[in-house]
């Protein structure tokens, strides 16, 4: 212990020898901001700042203005670097004895703490970045995935548009037809004898082919409106695939009604050569990113259809428990190697030809779904077919509010 002045009645021997005792620079000093008694810590913290210069230079790192504040408010500290070039950050701390200006003096090495600090925050914008690219990825993959179906949804676009064309000009001549014979209804009325027109109107009427009309018109006005609500399904489904969910909260949400939204998106691409098979088990509304879970069953519908050649059967199902739901999707396809399973969710892994995948599409389906705290099961038997099974919990795990004292 170094003693630069007589001891003072104020700090005991006790106090001092206590000081002694610990691994972090202690310092006493009086109203001057002298060195009354300084521990060895300090010392040694001294010699490394500024060889030769004694535990006075540890003061010097408090300004007039802070020693006034810690006088006045009894308690001052604050993170500060020494003057010299040094990596180090140190905080110090001073007390007040009360009624007196006699002062303590503790001085921390932070610097790992603001290293720790630094690293931290460096990890955060790495992580904000890798997120951002990832919801990039995710983004391209979707309209990748448009893209490739682009053919087919214009395909399943035309259909109801050609047909509610061609019963509009349809429906054209039959006005023509009815306003023909309302207006031979109108002159018979307004004549003289409009009983003696009689056989002139049914006449008309036979020419005209009302009979006809009346019963093929409800027709064409129902198949004109069920042509209008396919394409304007078809539209929203794309509209929800397509949203970014970055900025989204988790909400409840049907998986069955996403699963068939974005069937419908597909379908063009499967009706050709697939038996659909739905075994849906109810399921209650699932905490969830809805349009990222689309992409999933999205990427899983067009796979399975891939895996299969000529003809097959994809199967749909689905099922809960109490703390889980689960969507399957089994088709007859070529199956799976048992050597491809283990790295099926690796990026740019793909069993398909050159030009039929980019490996990313189970990639970010995995990644999808393990932010959703699920998992996705696979099984698969070679020349028989394949199941993917996506499992969400119900509800999102809640994060725990931190303690206080």
């Amino acid at each position: 212990m170094n003693m630069d002045a007589a001891p003072s009645s104020l700090w005991s021997d006790d106090a001092i020898w206590a000081a002694s005792t610990v691994n972090f620079p202690v310092l006493f000093l009086d109203g001057s901001r002298r060195v009354h008694a300084a521990n060895p810590a300090a010392l040694a913290l001294a010699e490394k700042l500024a060889p030769g210069s004694g535990p006075e230079s540890l003061v010097a790192m408090i300004s007039d203005e802070n020693w006034a504040e810690s006088v006045r408010s009894g308690h001052w500290h604050r993170a500060v670097r020494p003057p010299a070039a040094s990596p180090l950050t140190l905080e110090i701390h001073c007390g007040h004895a009360p009624h007196s200006d006699h002062c303590f003096m503790v001085v921390l090495d932070i610097s790992e703490r603001d290293e720790r600090r630094r690293q931290y925050e460096e990890l955060q914008r790495t992580v904000d970045r890798l997120a951002s690219t990832q919801e990039q990825l995710l983004q391209s993959e979707k309209m990748a995935s448009i893209g490739q179906l682009a053919a087919g949804v214009a395909h399943e676009i035309n259909n109801p548009i050609g047909y509610v064309g061609s019963n509009l000009g349809t429906l054209q001549d039959y006005s023509t037809a009815l306003l023909a014979l309302v207006q031979k209804y109108h002159e018979a009325l307004f004549s003289e004898d409009p009983a003696a027109r009689r056989d002139e109107l049914l006449q008309a009427r036979q020419r005209l082919d009302i009979d006809y009309i009346v019963g093929d018109l409800p027709n064409l006005l129902k198949e004109s409106r069920e042509g209008i609500e396919r394409v304007t399904k078809i539209v929203q489904d794309l509209k929800d695939f397509s949203r970014v969910g970055r900025d989204q909260q988790m909400q409840p949400a049907d998986l069955l009604q996403g699963l068939d939204s974005t069937l419908n998106i597909v379908w063009n691409d499967l009706k050709y050569k697939i038996r659909l098979e739905k075994h849906y088990g109810s399921l209650p509304p699932v905490e969830c990113l809805a349009s990222e879970i689309n992409q999933v069953f999205l990427n899983l519908l067009l796979n399975a259809g891939q895996a299969i050649e000529q003809r097959g059967t994809i199967e749909l199902a689905s099922g809960c428990d109490e703390q889980e739901a689960w969507i399957s999707i089994t088709d007859s396809g070529c199956g799976i190697p048992p050597e491809a399973l283990p790295h099926l969710f690796d990026p740019f892994f793909t069993t398909k030809p050159i030009g039929r995948g980019t490996g990313l599409g189970l990639a970010i389906s995995y990644g999808i779904v393990a932010k959703h705290h699920g998992r996705i099961d696979v099984s698969s038997r070679v020349g028989q077919g394949s199941t993917f099974r996506v499992v969400l919990p119900i509800r999102q795990p809640r994060e725990e509010a931190p303690a206080t004292d």
